[in-house]
């Protein structure tokens, strides 16, 4: 997994990786979550991975937009 760049300092991600049509995303209390094209719409995915790839707002994102659309908990 690619460490997330949390330019904020306050981000609840701590890596992601990205792979065609899913993103995978780990969080500070070691939780990690796969969410993919089914799961969150592809609309969804493409903007997480932007945000990832960027180092901002991923952790608001899921939070208020995709919720709990994840495919499986790793």
């Amino acid at each position: 997994m690619i460490p997330y760049g949390n330019r904020s300092g306050k981000s609840g991600v701590t890596a992601y990786q990205c792979d065609t049509g899913s993103i995978t995303v780990k969080f500070i209390n070691g939780d990690t979550y796969l969410y993919t094209v089914a799961s969150a719409g592809a609309v969804n995915i493409n903007k997480m991975q932007l945000l990832a790839r960027q180092g901002e707002g991923l952790s608001t994102y899921i939070s208020t937009t995709v919720k709990n659309k994840y495919e499986r908990k790793l």
